[in-house]
């Protein structure tokens, strides 16, 4: 009952454009340039399928049925497991956790493992790019705990400053929480080595690997991180749903985050025992058709391959940079070697909130603000940019066209 194989040519932009019907629309007149996809990326029809097989075929509640569509079900559900273990190279299906997306994961992590573990005096090490959704909860367990919090400093072109790691992971850390990749900047991040330093000094690593699960391969065993957190909306899949990696052994000894149906073994009055992994993290119906979708995402990508979504990113990349900076007045935030197809940005003397507008009248989306990452802003002393992040379904003539929007913008405002 789940979608058919796909057959796509990977090399032929348009026909891949075809399996995505949003993108063929037009906006205020003009056909849609999208160039949000840090924030959501589209969703083709394979995905979009998978998710109406299921409701007009076998829709019926997970694991707790006899019945023939709920063995249907919980057979598809439990496959969409196995692809996600398959995808990042974890070591077992028990290590993945799904949940509805990434604030959630670091959400449980934050929570479970981190109130149970740290104690005053203890530190928490971030770095000053991370998102919103990877400072607060650590801010709440760290007030809650007595921990502290320490940042990982940054270099003009946006990268981590390595320097400053032997200074800042010590005998008091106890986890380290880091992006894989910047949602605002685009930059690949050195997370190999900050997990290998950790290590040592005895340290967790947890990494939020939102913006780079869509654009780079993700191997969790060769990393060796200890949690790794992902959305399936941002690698092109239904809007919440996530996934939770966890080494086994960390899962098991972490308290339950939320309680009811299917985390419980047993329950009485007296007391109640818990489910084995990864159900113990599980309470309630989840999002099942949710959870299909994002296993329809995974063979979407994996049919696509990384090595041709690569070259087509970073030629997007390329072209994108070199675009910007042949304008006149604007500035790149971001310059980082590694990275993914994002590019910040300002133009001298304009607000990117006025300018985000006059894109839009255009037909293009862009993202304006502070990305979540106000910190960050902070650091390069301004409130934000306008961000355009780029998809593989992206192609050079929306670039080109991009350009001429932006100049007829910038001419408007000044």
């Amino acid at each position: 009952m789940e979608a058919e194989p796909m057959i796509i040519a990977p090399h032929n932009i348009e026909q891949l454009r075809e399996e995505f019907p949003l993108l063929h629309q037009k906006v205020n007149g003009s056909p849609l340039i999208y160039l949000d996809n840090a924030a959501t990326t589209q969703k083709p029809l394979y995905v979009i399928e998978s998710i109406t097989n299921y409701y007009t075929g076998y829709n019926a509640n997970i694991h707790r049925g006899v019945h023939h569509l709920a063995n249907l079900a919980t057979d598809a559900f439990e496959k969409a497991r196995n692809k996600v273990k398959r995808f990042i190279s974890a070591s077992t299906d028990s290590e993945i956790i799904f949940t509805s997306g990434t604030t959630d994961a670091i959400n449980l992590v934050a929570q479970t493992f981190g109130k149970s573990t740290l104690q005053k005096g203890d530190e928490i090490l971030l770095s000053v790019m991370e998102h919103h959704s990877n400072i607060v909860p650590w801010q709440m367990v760290a007030e809650s705990t007595g921990a502290k919090i320490r940042v990982i400093p940054i270099t003009s072109s946006g990268e981590w400053d390595l320097s400053a790691l032997d200074t800042l992971i010590g005998e008091r850390t106890r986890i380290v929480a880091v992006n894989h990749v910047s949602n605002a900047l685009g930059t690949i991040n050195p997370v190999k080595i900050l997990i290998d330093k950790a290590h040592i000094a005895g340290a967790k690593v947890l990494i939020d690997g939102a913006q780079a699960i869509a654009h780079i391969p993700v191997h969790v065993g060769y990393l060796d991180c200890d949690f790794y957190c992902f959305s399936g909306h941002k690698m092109y899949g239904p809007t919440g749903t996530g996934v939770l990696y966890g080494k086994k052994e960390l899962l098991e000894m972490m308290p339950p985050y939320r309680g009811g149906g299917e985390m419980i073994e047993t329950v009485s009055f007296e007391n109640t025992t818990f489910n084995r992994l990864p159900h113990k993290f599980e309470a309630g119906t989840p999002n099942i058709e949710g959870v299909i979708a994002l296993g329809a995402a995974i063979e979407f990508i994996e049919q696509l391959g990384w090595e041709w979504m690569n070259e087509q990113e970073e030629l997007l990349l390329q072209a994108a940079t070199e675009m910007l900076h042949s304008i006149e007045g604007v500035k790149i935030y971001g310059t980082s070697k590694h990275k993914v197809p994002v590019v910040s940005f300002l133009a001298e003397g304009i607000h990117p909130y006025d300018l985000g507008t006059l894109l839009d009248k255009q037909g293009i989306a862009v993202r304006t603000g502070h990305h979540c990452t106000q910190p960050l802003w902070d650091w390069y002393k301004i409130s934000g940019t306008l961000r355009a992040s780029f998809s593989v379904y992206n192609n050079l003539e929306e670039i080109g066209i991009f350009k001429q929007a932006l100049l007829k913008a910038i001419s408007l405002l000044k």
